[in-house]
């Protein structure tokens, strides 16, 4: 088989869209974590990607033609951010080169390219919609990092490379530590069953302003085109599902598909983290009530993560062009993705 995929941080949001969406194409898929799971697309392979002898020892034998990598650890700052991050790309680049087989790496980071890291988050912003062009921040950013030690990489071992930069990603995964979709499906599931209100979360700057988002297949979809299209070697792409909305439009949205009453936005910034500090007890009683596959709050919903993008004070929007004029013309209604996401949630006894 020419086709054979390694996907790194596979039991991810991205990770695993990527597996499926592989899998389903033919191609042979090997799936990397500390803690594979042995339910889904890809081959498990599990290896921690801080311990190069182990990682070695886990990838012997592998072949891999092209490489997704989807994974990162958070850290308490920036330049350890940096440190752990950029190790785990340099560990795993070191451990396939004896194969010789590595045609591509496409690499996964973020708009935080563009909006800087969570310490210096929104300084210094360039002027919206982001555009690859704009380039980087003069600010110390682990996504810069990690770019780098691909480009080193490819200059030595002679592959090509891809780098993508999702909005928030909507998806399914569990256990993930950035899962906004899954969050609101908690937080409105909770809402629902106590009566309590509904309250948007965020600022008024999220509330009004224009944004995006990316579905996680569309994203796989997008790693898959550019790792196989040849005028899209080498290239830096934004990915965002292309349309744009408010969150004042969204909200009712997603309150509608839970049969809940959204509230009126007031101007008080509500986080999930205050909100749901003490939902932990409430959602395992629900979980046992309705026999759901799940009852640990913790490994389904993040709400730190999502007051981060709630709670921007800035408008946030991405410019696909670059993209469009090369081919990639794949479209996903964000409100679609949502419901998608809540229907699979429902089906796989996740939410009631």
């Amino acid at each position: 088989m020419t086709k054979r995929a390694l996907i790194v941080g596979a039991s991810g949001i991205i990770g695993s869209a990527a597996a499926d969406l592989l899998h389903d194409e033919g191609w042979m898929v090997w799936g990397l974590a500390r803690k594979p799971s042995r339910q889904g697309s890809a081959i498990p392979v599990a290896a921690d990607l801080l311990e190069p002898a182990g990682l070695a020892n886990a990838l012997s034998g592998l072949d891999p033609s092209h490489v997704f990598i989807a994974s990162w650890l958070r850290q308490q700052t920036e330049a350890e951010n940096i440190r752990v991050n950029s190790a785990m790309v340099r560990n795993l680049l070191d451990a396939l080169r004896p194969a010789g087989s590595v045609r591509h790496i496409a690499l996964v980071t973020g708009l935080k390219h563009y909006l800087g890291p969570f310490e210096a988050y929104g300084e210094g912003l360039p002027q919206t919609p982001f555009r690859e062009e704009q380039g980087r921040l003069e600010v110390d950013n682990f996504y810069y990092a990690q770019e780098d030690e691909v480009f080193a990489a490819a200059e030595k071992d002679g592959f090509n490379w891809s780098i993508h930069r999702p909005h928030t990603v909507v998806g399914k995964a569990i256990g993930n530590a950035m899962n906004m979709g899954m969050t609101l499906a908690v937080y409105a599931t909770i809402c629902k069953e106590t009566g309590r209100p509904f309250h948007f979360p965020g600022r008024a700057a999220q509330w009004d302003s224009l944004t995006d988002t990316t579905d996680a297949r569309l994203l796989a979809r997008h790693m898959l085109w550019a790792s196989t299209t040849p005028n899209t070697a080498n290239e830096d792409f934004n990915v965002v599902n292309g349309d744009i909305f408010r969150w004042s439009w969204m909200w009712s949205r997603i309150a509608q598909w839970f049969g809940i009453e959204p509230m009126a936005f007031d101007g008080q910034v509500r986080p999930l983290q205050e909100q749901m500090a003490n939902d932990a007890e409430i959602w395992r009683e629900i979980a046992c009530r309705h026999e759901l596959a799940e009852g640990d709050l913790t490994r389904l919903a993040s709400p730190w993560h999502t007051d981060a993008d709630l709670g921007r004070p800035i408008e946030v929007v991405t410019d696909m062009s670059k993209s469009r004029r090369l081919g990639f013309l794949d479209y996903q209604a964000t409100d679609d993705a949502f419901f998608g996401l809540f229907e699979r949630l429902r089906a796989d006894r996740i939410i009631p």
